[in-house]
């Protein structure tokens, strides 16, 4: 498959999203890691984001609550190219009534080929990366093969 390049600019759209019992979790490593993550643009789903604003002060462009359509919005900006990457504190032994929109989120972010952070260790990896301040030059994979298929298909 080609691929183009994208560039990722110095000041990154960073998407956070926590489930419930992921919520504090979340909470803490944001409070912990302020200072990085207030020089970015930050998009949270509807309570995360909420809770991050009037808990820590922090500007967070709120979206709809997950189950509310938050996850899907979150996926749509990934795709649109708004967002270039994701912090998701996913909560595994829970079952979710909307585990699917999950599923849609992760998996739309591995199409788009934006980093993703499911836990605190890989979020602290992420963010500590010397390229957190830099511009990247992200590989998109490029879509227009399949893209012609589909519209041969129709």
């Amino acid at each position: 498959m080609k691929s183009t390049v994208n560039k990722m600019g110095k000041r990154k759209r960073i998407a956070l999203v926590a489930h419930d019992n992921k919520k504090p979790d979340l909470l803490e490593w944001v409070k912990f890691n302020r200072q990085l993550l207030v020089r970015h643009e930050l998009w949270a789903t509807g309570t995360t984001g909420t809770l991050l604003k009037n808990e820590l002060g922090l500007e967070v462009n709120i979206l709809k609550s997950g189950p509310l359509g938050g996850d899907q919005q979150v996926g749509a900006k990934i795709a649109e190219g708004e967002i270039d990457f994701l912090i998701f504190f996913w909560d595994p032994l829970e079952p979710l009534p909307h585990d699917p929109d999950v599923k849609a989120l992760l998996r739309i972010a591995v199409v788009w080929n934006i980093p993703v952070a499911c836990n605190r260790s890989s979020a602290d990896f992420m963010i500590s990366s010397p390229l957190m301040d830099e511009e990247y030059p992200r590989l998109m994979p490029d879509y227009s093969d399949y893209r012609q298929r589909e519209i041969k298909l129709s």
